[in-house]
This record gives C-alpha cells, sequence and structure tokens, in this order.
C-alpha cells in the first residue's frame, strides 16, 4: 500500500455493488464496511479520494423508452451511510468522467473523498474501452484497486485503467490483499483434511472449479440443487428436483475421478422434499436416491447434515461455496443452517475456513456465525474463478502480467 500521499489524489475502485430496497435504502453494507481500511489509509496518510463503483447491471434493465434508469441504479443513495462511517461530507459528481467530475477532482484537498456516478452507466466501462479508461484515470494522481468481486472482469475501471499508471503508481488495496491471501491458503498450502461444501443450484456453474478441487481437496461435500444432477447420473429417482439432464454424463466423470484419485465426493443420503416451492408446502424426509415422483429436493436431510457436519468437524481447512437447500425458506434452511454451525464449530477447534459466494455469504450472515469463520469473501465468481487456477484481470492488471 502507498504511504506517501500528502496532498495526492488516489482514485480507487470499489465494490459497492450493494443491495438497496425499493426505497433505496442499503440492506446489507458489508461490502462498503470492507472497504474501509483502505479507504481510511489515503486519507490519514494526507490525500483525497476518489471513489469509482458500479451498481447492479442498469444498461440490462432500462427504462420503457430506452433510457437509464438513474432513480434505481445511481450511486448517490450510498452517500448518507458512507458519509457516516467516514465521519465526514462526501461529495458526488453525477457524470463519472464529465466536466463535473473534472471540476470536482480540481478542487479536492487533502482529506475530502469524492463518489463518482455508476461506472455502469456507459457501455464504455463493460467493453473496457480504451478511451474511457484513459478519462477516469486523469482524474487520479494514483490508482488502487479494492475490488476483489470484479476482478474477474476486464472492465475499464477495474482492468484497463491500470494501463495508464506507472508500476509505482497502481497497488491493490487492503481488501484485495486479504482476498488473495485467503485465497491462497486454501489453494496452495491447506492443512489436512481439506473438505470443500459446494451448493447452489447448478453443477454448470462449478465443473471447473469441482475438477480443479478433486486434485486437491480430501472431502467435497455436495449440496443443493446440484445433488440432484449427480442422483439421477447416478441411477436414482428424483421426482421434480432441479436437474441439468446435460450434465449427467459430466458428474459421472467427476464422481470416477473423485474415486480413482481417493477423493470422498459425498452426495446427501437423504433429503427434505415438498410437493411445492413454497415455505409452506408439506415436507417429507425420503432416501435421496427414491424420491417420489411428484416431489422436489429442498434441502439435505438429517442423515446427510450428521454426516457433513461429522466430516466438517473433523477437518483443518474448509472451503465453502453456495447453500445446501433453499435457505430463503425458514423450513427448508435447517441443512444450510446446521452446515454453518458446523463451519463455524470447526473453526473455533482450530480450522481455516473461508467461505465465498453471494448465497454462502447470505447464509452465514443469516445464521449469526459470520464472527465465527476465519474469512468472508467480497466475490463470488471472483473467488471461485481464482480457486481454479485462472488469472484474474484486475490483478493482473496491477501487477502487470502480460500472460
Amino acid at each position: 500500500m502507498f504511504q506517501d500521499l500528502a496532498n495526492k489524489k488516489v482514485l480507487i475502485r470499489v465494490d459497492f455493488n450493494v443491495p438497496l430496497d425499493s426505497s433505496q435504502n442499503i440492506t446489507d453494507d458489508t461490502r462498503i464496511l470492507k472497504a474501509l481500511p483502505t479507504i481510511l489509509h489515503v486519507l490519514h496518510h494526507g490525500g483525497s479520494v476518489i471513489l469509482m463503483s458500479h451498481l447492479g447491471r442498469p444498461l440490462k434493465k432500462l427504462n420503457d423508452d430506452g433510457s437509464i434508469d438513474i432513480q434505481k441504479f445511481s450511486l448517490r443513495y450510498l452517500i448518507p451511510r458512507l458519509s457516516e462511517l467516514l465521519e465526514r461530507k462526501i461529495q458526488f459528481a453525477s457524470d463519472t468522467i464529465g466536466p463535473i467530475a473534472f471540476d470536482k477532482v480540481l478542487n479536492l484537498k487533502a482529506g475530502d473523498v469524492l463518489l463518482l456516478e455508476n461506472t455502469r452507466f456507459f457501455a464504455e466501462e463493460t467493453n473496457g474501452n480504451l478511451d474511457f479508461s484513459a478519462k477516469l484515470a486523469q482524474l487520479g494522481d494514483l490508482y488502487i484497486n479494492d475490488a476483489f468481486g470484479t476482478a474477474h472482469r476486464a472492465h475499464a475501471s477495474t482492468t484497463i485503467i491500470a494501463k495508464f499508471f506507472k508500476p509505482e503508481e497502481r497497488c491493490f488495496g487492503y481488501l484485495m490483499e486479504k482476498e488473495m491471501v485467503n485465497a491462497n491458503k486454501v489453494l496452495n498450502s491447506p492443512d489436512r483434511p481439506f473438505t470443500a461444501i459446494l451448493g447452489g443450484a447448478k453443477v454448470g456453474d462449478k465443473i471447473q472449479l469441482i475438477d480443479k478441487l478433486i486434485d486437491f481437496a480430501n472431502n467435497i461435500l455436495i449440496g443443493g440443487g446440484m445433488s440432484y444432477t449427480f442422483i439421477k447420473a447416478m441411477g436414482g429417482t428424483i421426482g421434480n428436483s432441479l436437474v441439468e439432464d446435460e450434465q449427467l454424463d459430466l458428474a459421472l466423470e467427476l464422481l470416477a475421478k473423485a474415486k480413482d484419485q481417493n477423493v470422498d465426493l459425498l452426495i446427501p443420503e437423504d433429503t427434505l422434499a415438498a410437493k411445492e416451492f413454497s415455505n409452506n408446502s408439506e415436507a417429507k424426509i425420503f432416501d435421496s436416491f427414491k424420491i417420489d415422483n411428484d416431489s422436489m429436493g429442498l434441502d439435505i436431510g438429517p442423515k446427510a447434515i450428521e454426516k457433513y457436519s461429522q466430516v466438517i468437524l473433523n477437518s483443518q481447512t474448509i472451503l465453502w461455496n453456495g447453500p445446501l437447500g433453499v435457505f430463503e425458506f425458514d423450513n427448508f434452511s435447517k441443512g444450510t443452517m446446521s452446515i454453518a454451525k458446523a463451519v463455524a464449530d470447526a473453526t473455533q477447534k482450530g480450522a481455516f475456513s473461508l467461505i465465498g459466494g453471494g448465497d454462502s455469504v447470505s447464509a452465514i450472515n443469516q445464521s449469526g456465525l459470520s464472527d465465527q469463520v476465519s474469512f468472508i469473501s467480497t466475490g463470488g465468481g471472483a473467488l471461485l474463478e481464482y480457486l481454479e487456477g485462472k488469472k484474474l484481470p484486475g490483478i493482473k492488471a496491477i501487477e502487470n502480467q502480460d500472460d
């Protein structure tokens, strides 16, 4: 991190893509809180801060007349909370790279904070446009990338902009550094046994991750909707449960690879199923391989909870990505919440636990155990790609890697 910051104008790419309710109030400020150490470092060392971030996908959700829904996607709604946390007035530029932004930057003084409007109001952001990147770069003397959640995108503000700063003028923020250090603990030097817990809806989204994990994990616990693709591939009857028929052969290949490499890839032994996708639908426990034709699996069952929890408690390194069931429904949240408790208990016993992926983070926060795990990543897709061994564009740009 930069130390000589007196009177420097520092452009920081943060990830303020926070959830807002219908009244534009922040419902979860975790991403803002995670960015504070980097912002405060610059301010405490005599610099001024220019913050840039995206919020949602405004160009994919245009108004009926084809215009951008500025009211819904503006970053100005973050100002009250940001001002409260930083204990100072936050300036706002409504044009991102226009005359208003440049004028406000010109008049910034040490200790000032300026928030630019949503970078994704411009197609040039996601296209990685060179001219747009150059204009953004002109706003600051130095550039810090502290947005791990978007590091897997070669966007203007996350990657291309770094070309316009010399190596000594660009660096990672504290959050980015923490993300990489903690991911590397899992990727490069996990204490064993190492257990990966993978949930969520689709096997297809996590093929590469599962394949990579088989190379170095001891246990892989499968849950959520993706488990039924494995179960059907193995000859089970899954009723109306979620399934990816096009991935059945791949599921068998992954199971075979795991067996060949002595990796214990576990499928839930039993399932809590219902006839409708509803919290109020009557639930019944089935053998996971014998679910009634008119029922769908919505959570792992008690035997799976017990088995999975025991494996987790005997682990020294734990990676958790994806819920084990439809935890948004109280009646089908027991599996996910039980796994959250097992991960927290294992961590308290000395294990290292890394949780990543939006739904996993929501689940651990909902469980009230977020302060009892080792690290909660702010990256969903970025973390998955990093763990798959890919070089993320946002990281390569700072490190000046060409391949």
